[in-house]
């Protein structure tokens, strides 16, 4: 029967059916081979496109070579160990193998294996060569750190060796022992499956297990594995200066005493073990190798974990706080270097504020920039009233900057009014739309963080608008930011909410433009217009475009007549995307904001070098210190975990809004990890002497860095070991009132600092970055904390804490408890409570003024029920001296809570006027608007001059000089009587500015 089951010789369609399977079988492969292929081939040469049309070509050619480099190098090493280790094993096979079962059983696999050995040991050592070179190009920015490695010129306690070797050599050296390790073990596997497979190892017999080869080989390899394990023990000694610990990052009494002296130990038995299994290459006896690796095994139970253990329970922890000081102390003083904790300037300061209609000026004048408006809460306000159109946006959280506008330094809440696609209609969202016409955003809404207007006076109940897209109530333009910067380009093709990515240009100068702009405030209609920077890759050939259809898995770059000879891509849109791209060694900081400069709206991003190899600094998650009611993500992407015990502002970085150029500056020129990287990626990063005055205007100091100190020095303030140890004096960053489970976040205001040299310092209003701690586990204030913000400051990065003498001194959490069992702000808010949209409250901020802190905290009410309601600032809450004030303005609230009518808040600065000085100034005004106004009198007194000069009239011409001249003194006067003197807090000369002005037009004037 089994004859039917045959083939016929005669039929030939199974070799036709097998020909075409095998056919079917090769072209699949080509298929998905190719597919693969120019999918990664897309992808690289894409990128290499990037880079190129970024302006950081370089930067591509060093990552790729490196990681090549790396790939290649580590998988051919893998690749040659395993590959010598069988070829051996086979050339030394047994010529003769003694007949058993054993052998019988491996016969079957002898024979299958022997037609196709050669490829399968390539196939073998192909991918174990492939998974070495990928962890071996992992470990690119360890290569490169440890080839470009500087000196920190700073030494450990222990070891005396320079922190540099910890943070750079000590890591790649690491790799190199763990690899040489895995890649012994892999060739010791290999080696040992080959032998048996060929009779070297028999498993089953009674005697002569190993053939003489075997013996020798696996020998070799067990020496070399156990040496090399020699070397691991005695890095290791070196990783105790960054071990984790329950009490302090570093060694302690423990290490120092049990774990140090074991891991000698250890290293001393495995080098035993290594020389006995070099000598059983000659020996012939498995015996003293084993007892010498059991012993190794044996010891490191023993003296690696039990000892230690004996000497923590029994002599640590009996008297720890004596046994760990001097570690703590290292602890400490490691710790405040690593997070440049060591130059904070610490002050007593007592609250003595009492709340009488004596303070009422001087409150108003030291209280006039705090910000009442809310960057977290205002956004819909800027959308609603700013946005213009429904495809338009703005960030979640708006920023804080400042500009000098009319000669006085204001905070300005702003954002950029980017392109929201998903505000399109769903039928018009077609790619057409979405990637030809809807390509970028339009200008920057500003608005008076303190809720004045632009005379800095008379304050508002509603936003007042710096910078908008239409017109004030008095037909004015919404233009004061435009004119203290001059106009600048308004178009925001590079943001933090831009599209994937846009095709932009024009096929030819006749061809209309397709993109859409937003219309002026003069304008009836949109507007279009046309991309002509240079931030875009060229995708003028077919060879390009059809790359870019594969990189997007879109075919309309092939098939669109909108991609054409002259198009351009642009994508890796957001400016944190693109520092990362071309900076990838760097941390980026979370709060990207912008800025106008030099004519156009610039991103500023503060960019850190990290680490988390500093000698004994404590290391702790990056996402933890930064982690508050305002943070969004974390930016740490350059480390294996988010823990850091290191950290730096080593760039500070713009990205161009419209044409998406990339500039990294240099800021701490004496960060030892920017050196090394400036050194992998030569003329990449731009000297810190190339930052223009203006671009410098804007630079701040970052927040994530200012979170990270603020976390360590709540402990690490003390620099006591006994002290810190007992943690009595501990400190906390107290929890946002408004935001259960999360940090308050720091703020940016005016604060008066101290300025100058000893001997001649002054006060004066500093941009700063604040924030507030409490003791650990209370609620009341421990002090108040302030780093100068201003980086045209010689004082720029100078930390000022406030330590309060009174510990009664309420907290934020407590004011808020005020602010809400107040009989005034419950009756106030009653009404609001009630509805369906309770009120928000905003930032509760904590100032420090001339007797003591004022707290502030702005409320927004939302109308209920309406989809086209927005946050509007309702009342101010003000408390000063145990007194709680409620008032639509900071003026009302703040005579609410010092019981005086709101018209008497006044600055007490002002000078009584005078009713025979037609130059003297109201009573109700600023020294800046009295100066101001004198300055304008002067303008008008030199115009009169010149007049009466063309007119033939000198003795009329005399007098209009002098009167002008006396008004410029008696300006340049009131000045110098502001706290700082002429300069006071409009960060500029703003007097003696006006006067050369006016000078100069007087004389020139009377030249003609």
């Amino acid at each position: 029967m089994s004859e039917l089951f045959d083939d016929d010789p005669r039929d030939t369609t199974p070799r036709s059916t097998s020909r075409r399977s095998r056919a079917l079988v090769i072209t699949a492969v080509v298929v998905i081979v190719a597919f693969f292929g120019l999918t990664t081939f897309s992808a690289l040469y894409t990128d290499r496109l990037w880079f190129t049309a970024a302006g950081y070509g370089s930067v591509f050619s060093t990552l790729f070579w490196t990681r090549t480099g790396l790939f290649l190098g580590f998988g051919a090493l893998m690749a040659v160990i395993v590959a010598v280790n069988i070829v051996l094993a086979y050339r030394f096979r047994p010529l003769f193998r003694p007949s058993s079962p054993e052998q019988t059983n491996l016969d079957r696999y002898r024979d299958a294996v022997t037609p196709i050995r050669t490829w399968l040991v390539i196939g073998i050592v192909v991918v174990l060569g492939i998974f070495a070179g990928t962890s071996g190009a992992g470990q690119w920015r360890t290569w490169m750190l440890w080839r470009n490695s500087q000196e920190f010129g700073t030494t450990d306690a222990y070891f005396k060796r320079d922190i540099g070797f910890y943070v750079f050599d000590l890591p790649w050296l690491h790799f190199m022992v763990d690899f040489t390790m895995a890649a012994l073990v892999v060739g010791l596997i290999a080696a040992g499956v080959t032998h048996y497979l060929y009779g070297g190892v028999r498993l089953q017999a009674s005697r002569d297990r190993l053939s003489g080869a075997a013996q020798v080989q696996l020998s070799v390899l067990l020496g070399f594995f156990v040496l090399a394990k020699a070397g691991d023990y005695y890095l290791d000694r070196f990783d105790l200066v960054n071990q984790g610990g329950r009490l302090i990052t570093g060694i302690t009494y423990t290490d120092e005493n049990a774990v140090l002296p074991a891991k000698g130990i250890l290293m001393g038995i495995a080098l035993i073990c290594a020389v006995l299994f070099f000598l059983n290459v000659w020996r012939r006896t498995w015996t003293l190798p084993s007892v010498g690796l059991a012993l190794l095994a044996l010891s490191a139970i023993l003296l690696g974990m039990i000892w230690p253990g004996i000497v923590q329970q029994f002599q640590v922890k009996p008297s720890e706080a004596d046994r760990e000081a001097k570690y703590i102390a290292a602890n400490i003083a490691a710790t405040r270097e690593a997070y440049d904790l060591e130059s904070i300037d610490s002050e007593a300061y007592t609250s003595n504020s009492t709340a009488n209609a004596d303070a009422a000026g001087t409150l108003s004048a030291e209280s006039a920039s705090v910000p009442l408006v809310d960057p977290q809460l205002v956004r819909q306000t800027f959308e609603q009233n700013q946005q213009g159109r429904a495809y338009y946006s703005v960030a979640d959280v708006l920023d804080v900057d400042r500009y000098e506008i009319d000669g006085i330094d204001r905070a300005l809440v702003l954002g950029v009014r980017e392109l929201d696609q998903s505000g399109l209609n769903a039928g018009d969202q077609n790619w057409s739309n979405l990637h030809t016409v809807y390509t970028h955003g339009n200008g920057v809404i500003a608005a008076y963080a303190n809720q004045r207007g632009s005379d800095d006076n008379s304050p508002g109940t509603d936003i007042q608008w710096a910078e908008g897209n239409q017109t004030n109530p008095d037909g004015s333009r919404q233009d004061a930011l435009s004119q203290a910067t001059g106009d600048y380009e308004s178009r925001i093709y590079f943001g933090e909410d831009s599209p994937d990515y846009s095709v932009v240009g024009k096929q030819s100068e006749g061809s209309a433009s397709v993109e859409l702009s937003l219309a002026g405030p003069n304008q009836d209609e949109d507007q279009t217009t046309t991309y002509d920077g240079e931030g875009g890759v060229d995708i003028g050939s077919t060879f390009r475009q059809l790359l870019y259809a594969v990189k997007f898995g879109e075919p309309n770059f092939l098939l669109s007549g909108r991609v054409h000879e002259n198009s351009q891509v642009l994508y890796n849109r957001t400016p944190r995307e693109r520092v990362e791209k071309v900076a990838p060694w760097l941390t980026i900081d979370d709060d990207v904001y912008p800025a106008v400069v030099d004519g156009k709206v610039v991103w500023i991003v503060d960019g850190y070098t990290t680490t988390d190899r500093y000698a004994s600094a404590e290391r702790e998650s990056f996402e933890t210190m930064t982690q508050d009611s305002l943070q969004n993500t974390t930016g740490l992407a350059t480390l294996p975990t988010d823990e850091i015990n290191y950290m730096r502002n080593a760039v500070k970085a713009t990205v161009d809004a419209y044409d998406g150029t990339v500039t990294l500056y240099e800021w701490d020129e004496e960060d030892p990890i920017l050196k090394a990287w400036m050194g992998a990626f030569p003329d990449t990063v731009v000297a810190k002497s190339e930052i223009s005055d203006e671009l410098m205007e804007h630079l701040r100091y970052p927040e994530d860095l200012f979170k990270v100190q603020r976390y360590q020095y709540a402990r690490y303030h003390i620099t006591d070991e006994t002290a810190w140890y007992q943690g009595d004096d501990r400190w906390e960053v107290p929890e946002d009132p408004n935001s259960q489970g999360d940090l308050q976040p720091p703020y940016r205001l005016f604060v008066d600092e101290t300025v100058g040299a000893e001997g001649a310092t002054t006060s004066q209003e500093t941009w700063s970055l604040t924030s507030t701690f409490v003791p650990f586990g209370r609620s009341n204030l421990a002090s108040f904390v302030s780093v100068n913000s201003d980086a045209t400051s010689p004082d720029y990065g100078k930390i000022t804490v406030r330590e309060l003498t009174d510990q009664n001194t309420k907290g934020p959490g407590l004011i808020a408890n005020e602010f809400s069992n107040d009989d005034n702000v419950r009756e106030a808010l009653l009404p609001f409570q009630s509805g369906q949209s309770p009120p928000l409250f905003g930032n509760l901020l904590t100032l420090p003024v001339q007797d003591g802190l004022i707290y502030v905290e702005p409320v927004y009410a939302v109308r209920a029920g309406s989809t086209s309601s927005y946050p509007i600032l309702r009342f101010v809450l003000v408390s000063y001296g145990d007194e709680v004030g409620i008032g639509a303005t900071m003026t009302a609230a703040l005579a609410d809570a010092l019981n005086v009518d709101p018209e008497t808040v006044t600055d007490p600065t002002v000078p009584e006027p005078d009713p025979g000085n037609p130059g003297d100034p109201e009573p109700t005004q600023t020294i800046n608007q009295q100066i101001r106004d004198l300055l304008a009198q002067a303008e008008a007194a030199f115009a009169d001059a010149d007049q009466a000069l063309t007119d033939g009239d000198p003795v009329t011409y005399a007098e209009k000089v002098q009167e002008a001249r006396q008004l410029i003194s008696d300006a340049v006067a009131l000045a110098n009587t502001r706290p700082g003197g002429a300069t006071g807090s409009t960060g500029g000369d703003t007097a003696s500015g006006a006067t050369d002005g006016a000078t100069d037009g007087a004389t020139e004037g009377a030249a003609q």
